[in-house]
């Protein structure tokens, strides 16, 4: 569905689609430059429309925060570029927050990458030499940058997923918001 941030247009379009009975439904078009507020209270309005019992979709979204946020809003399915676009540049995304792998204040960090992690290249890769990847143009930077933030929204979202059959989610979401969120 469409719309841009325009509620009437949305509610029509989120009311159309749902009357289609289709199997799943998708919505677009909130996440090409829209404040991020404004993307949430677009999404809330089309996912309370939209029926409960079929997937809903929310197209080139986005940041860990923008998940978890569009998680508690109704969305069960996401795709987006970031994870892999950031990772090639420098930008990791950690249950800590976000680090940007080009600054200076890793070149002396030999710790690992994410030691809470199960991968392989977080536990193995210190950030100082990830770092070093990235400054020296070395293509296993971007790799391994990609490889980790992809890694790091499958861990996301499955953790989501058992917060929410446990029935913790709305108190685990209010957690981590603030740490996936910062910059480190």
């Amino acid at each position: 569905m469409q719309g841009s941030t325009y509620k009437d247009l949305r509610l029509k379009s989120a009311e159309y689609v749902a009357s289609t009975n289709c199997d799943g439904n998708a919505i677009g078009g909130v996440s090409v430059g829209e404040p991020t507020e404004l993307m949430y209270e677009i999404t809330d309005v089309c996912c309370q429309v939209l029926p409960k019992d079929k997937p809903r979709y929310l197209m080139g979204v986005g940041t860990p925060a923008n998940i978890v946020e569009c998680i508690s809003l109704g969305v069960d399915m996401f795709d987006c570029v970031m994870p892999t676009r950031n990772g090639r540049n420098g930008m990791i995304f950690t249950w800590e927050g976000m680090m940007n792998m080009r600054n200076e204040k890793w070149k002396n960090d030999f710790t690992p990458l994410d030691a809470n992690s199960d991968l392989f290249a977080d536990r193995e890769y210190t950030r100082a030499y990830l770092r070093h990847l990235y400054v020296s143009d070395e293509i296993l930077g971007p790799m391994i940058g990609s490889i980790h933030n992809l890694h790091f929204y499958l861990d996301l979202v499955t953790t989501a997923r058992q917060k929410i059959l446990d029935g913790t989610f709305a108190t685990w979401k209010d957690e981590v918001l603030p740490k996936i969120s910062r910059r480190l």
